[in-house]
């Protein structure tokens, strides 16, 4: 059905302030609502209380009010502009707190305002726990064994529990805050009270820790028609126990069967389905590594953190779909932005691989605890895009601006065997880093894996990445040779070639040979070694693109 003609004026709720824990993915999400709902010839009215975002431009919307988000300010704002529609599901989990106060609050039903999008049960269903537990089970989703707590003494209870340690996961938060791994009873109090006084229903669920196993992610889209897709999967680097904002991650999965992959595809469709919600939705799901055994971990029935980075890593606008989704139009009428010929039902397909990493701000707060857990503290992230693992790996890291070129960072040559393996075994920032090490000094995959639980596929890449940077300090001279002699068919010439297809940058590959990074990109540019451009199109070339976006690789030939 074309969209709802009653609905002229909409209220969007931004995030607010952007804080530890929280990126700028919502200003994005918000963005993108405002635009898509003008397209439409709907008024917009926007509250944030944020004014350092873009979408707090007077030109984002037709009326931009900075205030508080909160009931009061909120309640003013609707009593002002009486909007037909409220927009809740694109300013993360502060939009979807104030929109649920403001219906329990009755200021919904006073002014006649429909909250948009997933309806009010559908959030309530995946938010809290309690209900979206016993969802699951009548959907036949395994979920872990896990207690509702909503008082302190309750916890006391749970804490006489002999199985350990324990995941605490407040309801209504973002970033997992108030939440993290209890390893005893008295990081379980300490650990617990604070996601009760944090959660807005004073609400958190300790659940059996699954540490080692796979996270696996999938953004999935659906319409008031019950058509769904699947956007984006995505495969955490790091195993359960840290939040996956604060993970590596890679799109699409790469240590997956088909099976297993269409198993939990499976699963977040009927998850979706069941919830009812209408838009962008995030899954979350743990996969046993020794097994196919897996269980569903949360469901965030908004636009989320992922839902950014999945709709720049396919070129899927997910903010954008799922505001005209809001509006009453189905999938099957929403033109898909970037090739303007297909619709928004296709699934994108990516002949290419994404590579996300966190940028957190340690660099400024040094003496804070560098650990991450279920608990976000990134500030931000990169993300990359190349035909690989290994150069989008390359990529990702020199974009942190962290001074680091390549698989090593200050200081981390200095560490003892015994501070270089806590540093593996115990997730935090310089983890990857200390891996790369690790392979240096000898270290085999299997010993990696055993104290980190990090997929052994992922290991024997950078462990790849590693041996061929040996290689280059052994024969890196022979590049330098080719000053005087560019002799296609020579070592030195094969060698730069896998160099730069492997990520490594005129710099490091300088360093080897003994000569300047200006002497490198010179006998690049002879050689006629030098970047391709490549098209993030949505559906992987099949269709002509209209307006694509580009990145660059060592490949053969370009996409234009």
């Amino acid at each position: 059905m074309p969209r709802d003609l009653s609905i002229k004026k909409v209220m969007v709720i931004g995030s607010g302030p952007i804080i530890i824990g929280q990126a700028a993915e919502f200003d994005y999400a918000g963005t993108q609502a405002c635009q898509s709902l003008r397209e439409e010839g709907i008024e917009t009215v926007l509250i944030n209380s944020n004014p350092a975002t873009i979408m707090t431009d007077t030109e984002m919307a037709d009326r931009v009010y900075i205030e508080p988000l909160n009931v009061e300010f909120a309640g003013r704002v609707i009593a002002q502009e009486r909007p037909d529609g409220l927009l809740a599901t694109l300013g993360g989990q502060t939009g979807l707190n104030l929109a649920t106060q403001l219906a329990e609050a009755g200021i919904l039903d006073k002014y006649n305002v429909r909250l948009l999008g997933t309806p009010l049960k559908s959030i309530r269903m995946a938010e809290d726990r309690e209900e979206f537990r016993t969802l699951m089970r009548s959907l036949g989703q395994p979920v872990p064994e896990s207690w509702i707590v909503e008082n302190e003494d309750t916890l006391r209870e749970v804490a006489k529990s002999t199985v350990w340690p324990l995941i605490v996961r407040p309801a209504y938060t973002l970033g997992g805050t108030g939440g993290g791994v209890a390893h005893n009873p008295e990081e379980l109090m300490e650990i617990g009270s604070l996601g009760l006084k944090l959660s807005m229903r004073h609400q958190v669920m300790i659940e059996r820790s699954l540490l080692g196993w796979k996270e696996v992610e999938y953004e999935v889209m659906r319409d008031a028609n019950n058509t769904c897709i699947t956007i984006c999967n995505m495969e955490n680097f790091d195993p359960m126990g840290v939040h996956t904002g604060d993970s590596i991650v890679v799109a699409p999965s790469q240590t997956l069967s088909d099976k297993e992959y269409q198993m939990l595809r499976t699963a977040s469709l009927n998850i979706i389905r069941a919830l009812k919600i209408e838009g962008g939705c995030n899954v979350q799901l743990a996969l046993d590594p020794d097994s196919f055994q897996y269980y569903v971990i949360e469901v965030n029935p908004r636009v989320s953190r992922s839902s950014a980075l999945a709709s720049k890593a396919t070129g899927y606008p997910i903010a954008r779909v799922s505001s005209k989704i809001a509006i009453g139009m189905h999938l099957d009428e929403i033109q898909n932005a970037v090739t303007k010929k297909t619709l928004a039902c296709f699934e994108p397909a990516l002949d290419y691989l994404v590579v996300k990493i966190p940028r957190w701000p340690f660099d400024k707060f040094k003496l804070a605890d560098r650990r991450i857990t279920t608990q976000m503290k990134a500030t931000g992230e990169v993300m990359s895009i190349d035909r690989a693992f290994e150069p989008a790996l390359m990529k990702a890291i020199r974009s942190l601006e962290i001074g680091a070129y390549g698989l090593s960072t200050k200081g981390i040559h200095t560490l003892s065997d015994v501070q270089l393996e806590e540093k593996i075994s115990v997730p935090n920032d310089e983890r990857l880093f200390a891996i790369a090490e690790a392979f240096r000094r000898g270290y085999m995959v299997e010993e990696i894996h055993a104290l980190s639980n990090v997929d052994e596929w992922f290991l024997h890449k950078i462990g790849g990445l590693i041996e061929f940077e040996t290689r280059l300090k052994l024969h890196g001279k022979q590049i330098g040779l080719l000053i005087d002699e560019p002799d296609n068919e020579s070592e030195g010439v094969s060698l730069l070639k896998q160099a730069k297809r492997l990520g490594f940058t005129d710099r490091q590959i300088a360093e080897n040979a003994g000569i300047t990074e200006r002497m490198v990109r010179d006998i690049r540019k002879a050689l006629g070694i030098v970047p391709t451009y490549k098209m993030v199109d949505t559906c992987a070339a099949e269709f002509e693109a209209a307006t694509p976006y580009f990145y660059s690789c060592y490949d053969v030939e370009d996409e234009f």
